[in-house]
């Protein structure tokens, strides 16, 4: 099983992006997405940008896996 996470893009520098999510930054390839623009969320997979997804799926996307995290914290 794969899993990506969105990301959101901070700023782009050649074929590399600076992204963060929950207050954590980090910098990953976006040659496989090299449309991307900076405010744009990319789904982030082993270092590299994989496909860019839309804002509101990107936030619904964060706040359940930030309720399995909590549940798991729970039991």
């Amino acid at each position: 099983m794969c899993l990506a996470i969105p990301v959101r893009v901070i700023s782009i520098k050649g074929d590399e992006a600076e992204t963060e999510v929950a207050g954590v930054r980090r910098r990953v390839s976006i040659a496989l997405t090299p449309e991307v623009k900076v405010g744009n969320y990319v789904l982030l997979h082993t270092g590299y940008a994989i496909g860019i997804v839309d804002e509101v799926e990107a936030k619904e996307t964060l706040q359940l896996l930030e309720e399995i995290a909590s549940f798991s914290e729970v039991h």
